[in-house]
């Protein structure tokens, strides 16, 4: 008898090479990217975002309250900057 393990979504994820991960950058910059590319690629910047809130949060758990700067300056060094337009309320998808 096999016992089958299931894998969640969560653990699905994969790490994405730098190489390939400036590519999708120019696919889509140059709007020439698939579906399931783009998909990848919005993760990506997705677990990007929500790190890089998490790591402020850490970084001032104090000053939490006061410093709420850090959904602007993750906003900007993910997405703004690399031109493209943040998706609606991500902030909340972060947990």
């Amino acid at each position: 008898m096999k016992k089958s393990k299931k894998i969640s979504k969560k653990n699905k994820s994969f790490k994405l090479s730098d190489k390939k991960y400036k590519e999708l950058i120019k696919q889509k910059k140059s709007k020439k990217i698939s579906k399931k590319n783009n998909k990848i690629l919005d993760n990506h910047l997705k677990k990007k975002y929500c790190k890089c809130i998490k790591t402020l949060k850490n970084k001032y758990p104090k000053k939490s309250r006061i410093y709420k700067g850090k959904y602007g300056i993750c906003m900007n060094s993910i997405y703004k900057n690399r031109g493209f337009k943040p998706p609606y309320n991500i902030s909340n998808k972060c947990k």
